[in-house]
């Protein structure tokens, strides 16, 4: 039975990515369809993608299928070919292309079964999500955003909001997606005859939410077909002024798509302009902030002086001095509080209903 998972370091690979000589293309797609057997589909896919030399994240559920990815150029029109082939309800599915890509976004190609998708918290029987709202192209979103009667709601994490949304956007205040479905319904309980405008970055977490805000009774609800990757490259395709302002995060290697050349975040240490994301380079903290390149290098790549020393220290001693901590989910965790907590920034004021 062949091995379907990696078996080599994410070192090696990495190395083996940095040398490859032909371009990548930075893909993500997802389909809400029905699949069985989640686990037999994703064994399936890990022997076809890795013949492709797939990289990337593809999670899979009974709900369907979510992937962003890298493959190479010249295999870009067979993975089509597969994955229209590979079930019925594939065919024709659309791939979001990045919008700026170096083809060194992904270099292990990893998939897995999950209960969600997308992690909803949604447990009532009768919301069906395929109920959604309205696509909108990039010609309707432009059209949305100069009426006084449409509201878009940003259904993004916080970290992503702050570097670049529409303008006048509404944020939903919480650090997950689960967290931000009640919190939406709540914020525009009192505005059900206004028109709702919902967005993400590739259109999965937008469409499950329109769902969902149809499902709570609100009537006049639309999404932006492909998210913001979409959008955006459409409106440059048909000559249309690009809305969005600043940078679109994204789960990758590069951490972020320039849509604009706004800069509309701060860094989190000396405040000055700036939209770069970056972990701490401490292994026991690994934040997610955004720093300028003088307090990168005054840091030495960490969220603070404690980290920059514990960082420095030899590798035998950091891994004495992170073993026994609560690590847990606080690694990579990107939450407002801990954000706020590590760096001492004030909590925002709470997002003002429509």
């Amino acid at each position: 039975m062949p091995v379907l998972h990696n078996r080599i370091s994410n070192e090696t690979l990495k190395a083996q990515m940095l040398a490859e000589t032909e371009p990548r293309t930075t893909i993500s797609f997802y389909k809400y369809f029905t699949i069985v057997d989640p686990q037999a589909t994703r064994d399936a896919l890990w022997v076809a993608l890795t013949q492709l030399k797939v990289f990337g994240r593809i999670y899979l559920a009974r709900e369907g299928i979510n992937a962003q990815i890298s493959v190479p150029e010249s295999n870009v029109e067979a993975l089509r070919e597969f994955l229209y082939g590979f079930d019925p309800a594939l065919a024709g599915l659309r791939f979001n292309v990045a919008l700026e890509d170096d083809g060194k976004s992904f270099w292990v190609l990893r998939l897995k079964v999950r209960d969600r998708i997308v992690a909803d918290g949604i447990d009532d029987p009768s919301f069906d999500a395929s109920d959604v709202g309205d696509y909108l192209k990039a010609a309707d979103v432009n059209a949305m955003l100069d009426d006084p009667d449409a509201v878009f709601i940003d259904m993004r994490n916080h970290y992503e909001y702050e570097v670049g949304h529409f303008e006048n956007a509404l944020e939903i205040p919480a650090d997950t997606f689960r967290d931000q479905l009640p919190k939406a319904v709540e914020m525009m309980q009192d505005h059900k005859d206004k028109k709702i405008v919902m967005y993400c970055t590739g259109g999965i977490r937008c469409e499950k939410a329109s769902a969902w805000m149809k499902h709570n009774g609100f009537n006049k609800v639309w999404h932006i077909e492909g998210g913001i990757i979409e959008y955006a490259r459409r409106a440059r395709e048909q000559g249309l002024p690009v809305r969005f302002i600043g940078k679109n995060f994204v789960f990758d290697e590069r951490m972020g798509e320039r849509i604009s050349d706004d800069v509309i975040a701060h860094c989190h240490q000396c405040g000055a302009p700036c939209d770069t994301h970056t972990n701490c380079l401490n292994d026991g903290c690994h934040l997610l902030f955004i720093q300028c390149p003088s307090c990168a290098e005054k840091l030495a790549g960490c969220c603070s002086e404690a980290c920059m020393e514990e960082h420095k220290l030899p590798e035998e001693e950091q891994r004495k001095l992170r073993a026994g901590r609560e690590n847990g989910n606080k690694i990579f965790n990107k939450s407002r509080g801990r954000l706020n907590t590590k760096l001492g920034i004030p909590e925002p004021a709470s997002s003002e209903k429509p």
